[in-house]
């Protein structure tokens, strides 16, 4: 029951930082890690431990909600080219730089290997986070 209270207060929150991230033209990122720690602080906020695969389907889709509401079609069809090529080419970037980084730690790894590392690493931090909690 105390976590339940504990993740709606924390959506509350939330919802609460990005009014005021609105209101003062702020954006919201930025005065969560300015009232996070101030948070954390005070004295009768307990320590909290929130499994790491809980944050993005909890707190992930209200954020996605509001980003939504704030959009315009408008300018989504004004620049759809360079949204699709910063995201495919994103995706790219991020797995040649880690098929780089696994052939410059293990040069005997092959070519498909290194790509395929890169394309499954999302897959090998969530299966060692769930060894940890098993042990």
């Amino acid at each position: 029951m105390q976590f339940l209270l504990l993740v709606v207060g924390l959506l509350f929150g939330t919802v609460f930082i990005v009014g005021i991230g609105e209101r003062i033209r702020l954006p919201y990122p930025i005065l969560m890690l300015v009232f996070s720690p101030l948070l954390a602080s005070l004295p009768f906020v307990p320590d909290v431990h929130i499994e790491p695969d809980l944050i993005l389907p909890l707190f992930l889709p209200p954020l996605l909600f509001a980003a939504a509401q704030r959009s315009s079609w408008s300018m989504f069809r004004l620049r759809w080219r360079s949204l699709v090529l910063l995201a495919v080419l994103l995706v790219v970037a991020t797995v040649a730089a880690a098929a780089a980084v696994t052939s410059w730690l293990v040069p005997a790894v092959g070519c498909r290997s290194r790509l395929r590392s890169g394309r499954s690493s999302r897959r090998r931090i969530r299966s060692r986070s769930r060894r940890s909690r098993a042990t």
